[in-house]
């Protein structure tokens, strides 16, 4: 790899490495962290003229110790003023986070918009940035393989930039170690890396951190990963030929809506992807034979993730195709009816409880107008109205004040708190943009290295039916009791 100086204005940068396995972009982002020139602002001349994003190194001559000369200004962040002008830039670094009210974005450094969009919901995930927290450089374990440790540091050092910046992170490293733990997101066609399948970028990543963010004894994250997103199944799989019955029980991290013309809402495809047929040989009947399976969820996870069954593989032209119907989902979600028998029963003092605490915040909200006591308020959890949106602090997590010894217990019901959408006709191609509720219960939408606001209203509007973002994937928190 190539090392040049680069001058920009006063300044002289005396070792910037160029990377030529990746596009000149990367390189733009570098000299964007060194200088605070944004790439589409900079302006560096090399052979032939202005150095395009795309180009190819190989036919520019760029050698080792060169001198580039870039022009460009530099981002100005300015925060409103209060007793006077303050400027954005002058507060510590930890303050501006906080005046702009959520995370960075994220670059793209040249058709990565799948993997940044993953990342950006998965770092909505409180309990997800502490297990990684407490991963250390030497927690490797003996069964884990070098290129999962060092995905998982690059993901943990990732989130904590993002979280770090009010600027945009280009995330080389992780992409780098993503690439070489899983090849296929290194795929290049006529010298460009090719756009990849979100839901594909987000399984092998939600594997890596399973295998790497094992529950210890210590750790405050109960069981990490598993319980933060596993989801058990039972399945009972029955041969009407042969009448063979028998069960299985299965753990996934992700429940599927399968879309066909007559699902129109969320309930109707999960009701649809929990069945299925299957052949196999029958020992009865000597033969194979068909096999219905019908799946129940005999385990909850604190957040529920659901993929859009958008693509099949269409024969005729040998790519993804996709779904364009749209599909409505839901603000809250209630499972309820696709868990088993057992986790129904163990469902239901919770889901009373909720019932009570809910119904007793609406009462007291009706009181505080007279100016009742406000004792007993810290004891319920903050409820959600009928509309979804009771223009408080964010209601997603409905954790109550309350006593050590209780537990916290799964209600069933959920709230979104994530939506990773793509625009376009085919899974390799088009764009994917992620949409995240914050903590003040605003609506982040991160396409790429642009963060910008959104209504809820917004966030309902992305249920496909047309050539617009359309939900691939949401993510829901469960809303939970202490008893």
């Amino acid at each position: 790899m190539p090392t040049v100086s680069v001058k920009w204005q006063k300044e002289l940068f005396p070792a910037v490495e160029i990377d030529t396995s990746q596009p000149p972009y990367v390189f733009k982002c570098q000299l964007y962290d060194l200088t605070g020139v944004p790439p589409e602002r900079q302006k560096i001349m090399v052979k032939g003229g202005l150095l395009k994003d795309d180009a190819d190194w190989s036919t520019l001559g760029v050698k080792d110790g060169q001198k580039l000369m870039m022009m460009g200004t530099a981002d100005e962040i300015v925060k409103a003023p209060e007793k006077g002008p303050v400027f954005m830039e002058d507060l510590p670094e930890e303050e501006q986070v906080v005046a702009v009210g959520h995370s960075a974005g994220l670059y793209n450094l040249g058709n990565t918009c799948y993997m940044n969009s993953t990342l950006q919901c998965l770092h909505s995930v409180p309990e997800l940035k502490s297990a990684l927290l407490s991963y250390t450089n030497s927690g490797r374990s003996n069964e884990l393989d070098q290129y999962s440790h060092l995905l998982t540091v690059a993901t943990r050092d990732l989130f904590s930039d993002l979280d770090r910046n009010v600027r945009p992170v280009a995330p080389l490293q992780f992409l780098s170690v993503l690439r070489k733990k899983y090849p296929q997101f290194a795929q290049q066609h006529n010298g460009v890396y090719m756009q990849q399948d979100a839901e594909e970028c987000w399984t092998q990543l939600m594997y890596t951190l399973s295998q790497s963010l094992r529950a210890s004894e210590s750790s405050e994250v109960s069981g990490t990963v598993k319980d933060l997103f596993g989801i058990d199944l039972v399945s009972r799989i029955h041969c009407a030929e042969s009448g063979e019955e028998s069960s299985e029980m299965e753990s996934v991290y992700a429940l599927k809506c399968h879309i066909s013309q007559d699902v129109n809402h969320l309930h109707e495809g999960l009701k649809r992807g929990l069945k299925s047929e299957l052949e196999k040989v029958s020992p009865s009947l000597g033969r194979t034979a068909i096999y219905s399976k019908e799946s129940r969820i005999s385990d909850l996870p604190r957040y529920l993730t659901v993929q859009f069954v958008r693509f099949f593989w269409k024969r005729e032209s040998n790519q993804k195709a996709k779904i364009l119907r749209k599909v409505d989902y839901p603000l809250e979600l209630d499972v309820y009816e696709f868990c088993s028998d057992e986790l129904r029963q163990k469902l239901q003092a919770p889901r009373q409880t909720l019932r009570e605490l809910e119904n007793a915040k609406l009462g007291l909200k009706a009181q505080d107008k007279n100016n009742s006591s406000k004792e007993n308020e810290a004891n319920i959890p903050k409820s959600e109205g009928p509309s979804g949106n009771s223009g408080e602090p964010s209601a997603i997590t409905h954790e109550a004040a309350t006593s050590s010894d209780k537990k916290v217990q799964l209600t069933g019901i959920y709230d979104l708190v994530a939506v990773l959408t793509h625009k376009g006709r085919s899974a390799d191609s088009g764009h994917y943009v992620a949409w995240v509720k914050q903590e003040s219960g605003k609506w982040i939408q991160y396409d790429d290295d642009n963060p910008s606001p959104q209504r809820e209203d917004d966030i309902t509007r992305l249920s496909g039916g047309g050539d617009w973002h359309m939900a691939y994937i949401c993510m829901y928190k469960a809303r939970v009791v202490h008893m």
